[in-house]
């Protein structure tokens, strides 16, 4: 037995399910899977929210019917759930308990049996604070179940023929804002724009992390002397200031995932507080 089909028979098995959705490399395979496996019992949601760029929301829609998902698109408004507008460390928590319980609740009205979402074995090394609201509503992560590292979950999702097996990690423009400093649709657009702006040009993996007027930029390390391109390099300074940036800087120690994290590294309150290296 293939990978693949252990993912649809371990899903098969559950019944009925509700799949959290993004159109990500996880989601996407998770979706497939339930969907061969369930059919019209498994219903996939796309939560819809300022958290979210219209890009990725657009496209995960088209992904959907193209592979022939039962799609329930569900907008939310992520700035009006109580203690995530003010972008604690803990915001995810406050945020995913919210998202999953509106999937949860779904869930017990159609008369299915398990909510899942995308986790893999990877993510149980970073800072991940919306694992515990999972937990707590029991959401299930086949992925991870099974074992699956990303790694392994693109290779899979190539096999089967997803488009989305080479689709670069993504994470919500929240991820984007340093802890603490409250989060407004303005400064969440402003990120959007800038990331748009950088994907225009052909970046692929990046990240533009907003420090006030200061616009922060990843890229992974064979992306980065693109950048340094004369004309690139002034467009981008430009662009960047008529979205209200005034100053544009590229992090020399590029892209990674969860950078906003490692100010927690080390801070003994905060270790204790917020959970940091825990599951």
């Amino acid at each position: 037995m293939s990978d693949y089909e252990k993912l649809v028979s371990s899903i098969k098995e559950m019944g009925g399910v509700v799949v959290g959705y993004s159109g990500g490399v996880d989601s996407t395979l998770v979706a497939k899977a339930a969907t061969d496996a369930l059919g019209e019992k498994a219903v996939c949601v796309l939560i819809d929210s300022c958290f979210i760029p219209r890009s990725e929301i657009d496209e995960a829609v088209l992904r959907a019917g193209q592979l022939g998902f039962n799609l329930v698109r569900v907008r939310a408004d992520a700035l009006a759930i109580p203690n995530v507008p003010k972008n604690e460390p803990d915001r995810c928590y406050h945020c995913k308990k919210a998202v999953f319980s509106i999937m949860s609740e779904m869930a017990q009205q159609q008369g299915l049996n398990c909510v899942l979402d995308g986790t893999n074995r990877d993510d149980e090394g970073d800072f991940r604070p919306g694992e515990r609201a999972t937990r707590e509503l029991g959401v299930r992560s086949p992925l991870k179940e099974l074992g699956f590292a990303k790694e392994r979950v693109r290779e899979i999702s190539k096999e089967i023929g997803l488009p989305t097996w080479d689709k670069p990690s993504y994470a919500c423009l929240a991820s984007r804002v340093p802890y603490g400093t409250a989060l407004t649709r303005e400064t969440l657009g402003q990120v959007e724009a800038a990331e748009s702006i950088l994907h225009e040009l052909g970046f692929k993996q990046c990240r533009v992390r907003h420090h006030g007027d200061v616009a922060r930029i990843e890229l992974v390390p064979e992306e980065m002397d693109a950048i340094f391109a004369l004309e690139t390099r002034n467009l981008v300074a430009y662009r960047f200031r008529s979205l209200g940036y005034k100053y544009v800087a590229l992090d020399l120690l590029g892209y990674r995932m969860g950078s906003m994290n490692e100010r927690l590294v080390g801070d003994d309150v905060n270790v204790k507080e917020w959970g940091v290296g825990s599951k």
